[in-house]
């Protein structure tokens, strides 16, 4: 079963003529592989927090004992 907002959707697109529905799909295309995108993005993104968080703990704590140094750019 379509939820409202499909049928709403559903419903405006049906007011287009043709080639005006052709170019709405197109683009709806093209967003909904971006928000794909972006979802599994933040999956991943959450998946990893727990060591992202533990490796700025790790920089911070290496920065106060000195152990740090700034990046030499030129050597990367």
């Amino acid at each position: 079963m379509a939820s409202t907002a499909i049928v709403t959707l559903t419903k405006m697109m049906e007011t287009l003529p043709e080639s005006a529905q052709e170019q709405a799909v197109e683009h709806l295309r093209e967003f909904i592989a971006d928000m794909q995108d972006d979802l599994h993005w933040d999956a991943l993104f959450k998946t990893t927090q727990p060591q992202l968080v533990a490796a700025a703990r790790r920089a911070r704590a290496e920065m106060a004992a000195g152990q740090a140094r700034p990046m030499d750019y030129d050597q990367l």
